[in-house]
């Protein structure tokens, strides 16, 4: 999946950095920044230049694990962050959605949240549509700042 992340930000124009593909752009070259699974750049030339989008692949089985990789994405000031995440069944991706909603979002004060630029979406694939991957497979969850929600996009 990292290689996905990583081609797509490339066919958009983006340099990413993440596990196995190091990044030369900025000053430091890493392969992760602050350490997030996967963090794209617009081609520049300044030498400190701020993430156009972060991602986390999370691929534990654990809602808390799930709930620190949302909680990280949402610490970094970029335009676009996402968290890609799995579940088995569609109502076990619904409630760890919700979970997120309460716990994570639930837990920012609101002028924080009404504060977040860009946007923040959780993407969670699920085995019951797996017959038909990638379509049906993974369903995109867009965080609403204003109620600070998620519903599908």
């Amino acid at each position: 999946m990292t290689d996905v992340v990583v081609e797509a930000f490339s066919d958009v124009g983006l340099r990413a950095a993440a596990k196995s593909h190091r990044l030369d752009l900025l000053p430091v070259n890493r392969n992760e920044y602050l350490s997030m699974d996967a963090m794209a750049f617009p081609p520049g030339e300044a030498a400190w230049q701020f993430p156009l989008a972060v991602v986390e692949l999370e691929n534990s089985a654990d809602d808390d694990q799930v709930a620190y990789s949302l909680w990280k994405v949402l610490c970094v000031r970029t335009s676009l962050r996402v968290v890609f995440c799995y579940r088995k069944t569609e109502d076990a991706a619904s409630a760890l959605v919700r979970r997120l909603r309460d716990d994570v979002i639930g837990s920012m004060k609101i002028d924080f949240r009404l504060g977040l630029e860009g946007e923040t979406f959780v993407i969670v694939g699920t085995r019951g549509e797996a017959g038909t991957f990638p379509y049906g497979f993974f369903k995109w969850w867009r965080l609403d700042r204003n109620t600070g929600t998620f519903s599908v996009a």
